[in-house]
């Protein structure tokens, strides 16, 4: 099933008010949002990184943290009024204008 980022806010959404409740507030949801980077973090330099997997962590899969840190920034947008397709939209217009030619003329990428 693919889901639109727009359909994903509404499912959010509706989920939020029939299964959680009621949203937690802004704050507490960004915390949240920063633990759940610290965990995806943590996975990805056991994996990619040089640190070795504690015990603990060897039966999460990445992709279940980026889910959750997906989730809850979309929380965040639907508190705060955000639509997620705009946003995204004109962040592509504003790095199509300023990275135009940035990234191809940039030594290091070579």
């Amino acid at each position: 099933m693919d889901v639109t980022i727009r359909a994903a806010q509404q499912q959010v959404d509706e989920w939020i008010k029939t299964v959680g409740v009621r949203y937690f507030n802004e704050l507490t949801n960004l915390g949240i949002l920063m633990e759940e980077v610290g965990e995806l973090s943590r996975l990805m330099v056991r994996k990619y990184g040089e640190q070795s997997f504690k015990e603990s962590d060897k039966n999460k899969e990445i992709s279940d943290e980026m889910a959750d840190v997906l989730w809850v920034l979309i929380c965040l947008a639907n508190q705060t009024g955000v639509d997620l397709t705009d946003a995204l939209q004109k962040n592509f217009e504003k790095k199509n204008i300023r990275d135009a030619t940035r990234h191809k003329e940039n030594e290091k990428l070579k």
